[in-house]
Order: C-alpha cells, then sequence, then structure tokens
C-alpha cells in the first residue's frame, strides 16, 4: 500500500472511530441505568439484553424501565404463542404431547392476557398517588405474578419419561426464555413499585 493509500484510510479509521466513540458516550448513562437495573434481577444478563436496544426510550425512567420490560416479556408470550399454534398442528404427535401442547397454549394464553393487563394498569400508576397507586401496582404485581405461574405450570403436562424427546425440550425452551424475561419483568416492577 502506498502512502497515497494509506493517510486516506488512517483519516477514515480515525473519524470511524471518533464517530463510535462519541455516539457510545451518548448512549452510556442510559444504558448504565439499565445494567444497574439488571444488576438485581433473577437473569441480570438476558435482562441486560433485552432491555438494551431500548435504552433511549427507558434513559433513566423507573416506570418506562418496568413499562419495557412487561413488554419485552408480552413480545416473547406472543411469539410463543404462535409456536405453540404451530407445533400443534404437527402431524407427527403423539396424542400425549398434542393434549399437553394443548394445555400450554391455554397457560401461555393467559399469562399473555394478565401481562398485556399489568401493561395497561401500569400506564394508571402515572395519573396517580398514594393509596391508588399501591392499589393500581398490587393489580400489576398479581398479573404479572399469575403469569408467571402460568408459564411454570405450562410444562407439568410433560412430566414422566414417556413425554422425554424433541417436543418436550423444544416448548421448554420457548417457555424458559418466556418464563425468564417475565421473572425479571416482575423484579424490575416491584424495584419501581418501592422506589414510588
Amino acid at each position: 500500500m502506498d502512502s497515497k493509500t494509506a493517510l486516506p484510510l488512517f483519516i477514515l479509521a480515525v473519524l470511524y472511530l471518533a464517530g463510535t466513540t462519541t455516539s457510545a458516550a451518548v448512549v452510556k448513562p442510559s444504558s448504565t441505568y439499565i445494567k444497574t437495573s439488571c444488576a438485581t434481577v433473577t437473569y441480570p444478563a438476558l435482562c441486560e439484553q433485552s432491555l438494551s436496544p431500548f435504552a433511549q426510550t427507558i434513559k433513566r425512567n423507573p416506570a418506562e424501565l418496568a413499562r419495557t420490560a412487561l413488554a419485552v416479556s408480552l413480545k416473547r408470550s406472543e411469539s410463543t404463542q404462535a409456536y405453540l399454534n404451530k407445533l400443534k398442528r404437527f402431524k407427527g404427535l403423539k396424542p400425549r404431547e398434542r393434549s399437553a401442547i394443548g394445555d400450554c397454549l391455554e397457560e401461555v394464553s393467559d399469562s399473555l392476557e394478565r401481562v398485556s393487563k399489568s401493561i395497561q394498569e401500569l400506564k394508571n400508576c402515572d395519573r396517580v398517588k398514594g393509596q391508588e397507586f399501591i392499589w393500581h401496582m398490587s393489580n400489576v404485581q398479581t398479573w404479572v405474578s399469575s403469569a408467571l405461574t402460568d408459564e411454570n405450570t405450562c410444562m407439568d403436562g410433560f412430566g414422566g419419561r414417556a413425554m422425554e424427546g424433541r417436543i418436550k425440550t423444544s416448548v421448554r425452551a420457548q417457555i424458559t426464555s418466556v418464563a425468564h424475561v417475565t421473572s425479571n419483568a416482575l423484579a424490575l416492577v416491584n424495584s419501581f413499585a418501592q422506589k414510588h
């Protein structure tokens, strides 16, 4: 490489690094806030990974952090519901697997509804104070906790040796993913309730 080519490449590299350093500095306060908040949950790495894309929306706002965590849980629940619906139509299922998937689908649907209601209820918390705030937050906490129970109950139908195999493993991976983000959301909701 001659010196005429090397100099422009060097300048481009410096400009690129300067640009990435500047943009990283802009995002850093809210990213640090997410990292610090996620340190208190059961699955901190997942929490940080799932919420970091929303750093600009969350900023340093505990209510927005809780809402976003619930929205992530809702999105995962919707994906899992769609996955289970497709899986239920799979031709090679054993009758017991099909039944367990149907039961699981009901639990995930209930969970989805509860998380959705929680998001709406959390919006009500922005407009109220005192006892009314506590009442709305109590609803949110109860519904998210129930959603987590629904997700965990889903796997009950897959108990026993007869149910071992790819279907159970696949469903477990989906449900575990939803349960972990829901658990994190509940922890962040509880944290927001305590700070208010």
